[in-house]
């Protein structure tokens, strides 16, 4: 398989590992904010208010810097949506036509009988 396959097939991995790295690094920049006094927090809320202020500064950083990852990540999942669909099409369709060669069979065996 070609590098550019294999980072398709792991498009949504790699896209939250990258998120989840940016949501920590601004985690850590919060968190050395308020230990050095920039950003005043105390008590249980203070680290409450650090990790949403983390939450915050991370969204955008990830939807402008893994804009490339999230368009792979779109096209690894529509490309299983669709390939599931086909199949179930596909199953679907098998399934109506041996329902309609037993009912043709009934039929035949009914006229014969008459």
């Amino acid at each position: 398989m070609s590098s550019t396959g294999q980072e398709k097939s792991h498009a949504t991995l790699r896209y939250t590992s990258l998120r989840v790295s940016i949501f920590l690094g601004c985690l850590l920049v919060a968190l050395l904010l308020g230990h050095f006094k920039i950003i005043p927090v105390s008590g249980q809320a203070g680290v409450i208010f650090l990790f949403l202020l983390a939450a915050i500064a991370s969204a955008p950083l990830s939807y402008v810097l893994l804009s490339r990852q999230r368009d792979d990540m779109s096209a690894q999942i529509t490309t299983k949506v669709t390939g599931l669909r086909s199949r179930t099409a596909e199953r679907i369709a098998a399934q109506n036509a041996e329902e309609d060669a037993v009912d043709e069979a009934a039929r035949t065996a009914a006229v014969r009988q008459s």
